[in-house]
């Protein structure tokens, strides 16, 4: 509710307005980061402001800042006035409610992304809104949040391995997708145990507090499929563009991402599947406990009709019943009662009704 009221403050604005949907405080810190890099070194720098950034980017190096909360239009304002950033990206930036998708801006790539994460010991899943501005010697990434799933590619920045460091920014841009993309399969491992889980679950003991646990899995794999499905589409544009921001050989990797989007979007089909599955086998559970339970009440009725019918003959205050002045009519009835009701769980056990 309180994103959708957010929201609600946009409705008649000009393209381009700077309102943020999100639940972050405007007073809470913003914290900037920075690496700058190239074959032969690399300088990080924390605390900055954004005017402090602005002088690396007239080096001959690639530069990566990273901005830790979105939720002060002013900073947002000033960093799209300072590397002269487009409104609409802006707005996009501040909408955290955004779908994932690409934007070209001629001399620069705009990527929205979904960072997911998967808290375990409450068992449900964060999810966080990024954005990449991708240019020339340039990276930005702002994201929600402090803490996030790039350590991975900060500690190849520092170490020196592979091809990053001898690379432009583009393969940057690269690597901080496809570790978002990565880490769904992480995700997805810790859904999937669950998933097996309630698999056996509702096959041992279909209880109700199962059933709300799996409609909020279904939930969650839902959210998944929404976030995952457009960076196939993402990384599709990626491979298809004509812009000179992305190299022919920075290209060639953007199709691992790719085909990884799409084993991901399988698997996240596969869970819906399964989850589907689950439901209806604990409807069948639930069916067929019910069923066994009327089964066990049916045939008690059944043995207690003939009983209830002769104990309401005998009950009758008639006068002249020939049994009533019989010496061993009592006894007598109690026989009939045993032999009828024994006599009929015999048949219903041979009948294997029960």
């Amino acid at each position: 509710m309180v994103q959708q009221e957010k929201m609600s403050k946009k409705y008649g604005m000009s393209p381009g307005s700077l309102v943020y949907t999100g639940e972050k405080a405007s007073h809470e810190p913003v914290a900037i980061t920075l690496i700058d890099y190239s074959s032969e070194g690399i300088e990080e720098k924390t605390g900055l402001s954004i005017e402090e950034c602005e002088a690396y980017i007239q080096r001959d190096s690639v530069t990566w800042i990273n901005i830790s909360g979105v939720h002060n239009p002013e900073i947002i304002e000033t960093l799209g006035k300072m590397f002269h950033l487009h409104p609409l990206l802006l707005e996009d930036v501040l909408n955290t409610a955004g779908r994932p998708k690409i934007d070209d801006y001629d001399d620069h790539l705009f990527v929205v992304l979904k960072m997911i994460d998967y808290r375990t010991d409450v068992q449900v899943i964060d999810h966080e809104h990024v954005c990449l501005v991708i240019r020339e010697g340039l990276v930005i990434s702002l994201q929600e949040y402090e803490g996030d799933v790039f350590g991975p590619v900060r500690e190849r920045l520092r170490k020196g391995k592979g091809r990053i460091r001898k690379s432009g920014a583009d393969y940057l841009g690269y690597a901080l997708i496809d570790i978002i993309v990565d880490h769904y399969f992480w995700v997805l491992e810790e859904l999937g145990e669950r998933i097996e889980e309630f698999q056996d679950a509702v096959l041992v003991n279909p209880d109700p507090s199962v059933l709300e646990a799996v409609h909020s899995l279904k939930r969650q794999v839902i959210y998944i499929r929404k976030s995952v499905w457009p960076v196939r589409e993402i990384a599709a544009a990626l491979l298809r563009s004509e812009s000179g921001l992305i190299t022919r050989e920075t290209q060639l990797f953007l199709r691992d991402v790719y085909d990884h989007t799409i084993q991901v979007v399988e698997t996240v089909e596969v869970f819906r599947e399964v989850l589907a599955s689950v439901l209806d086998i604990y409807l069948t559970s639930v069916n067929n406990k019910m069923s066994e339970v009327m089964k066990v009440l049916t045939v008690i009725a059944t043995v207690f009709i003939p009983l209830t019918f002769l104990a309401g003959v005998y009950g009758m205050n008639f006068e002249f019943m020939p049994e009533l002045q019989w010496r061993y009519a009592y006894p007598a009835v109690w026989a009939v009662f045993i032999f009828l009701g024994s006599g009929m769980m015999v048949w219903f056990r041979y009948k294997k009704w029960f």
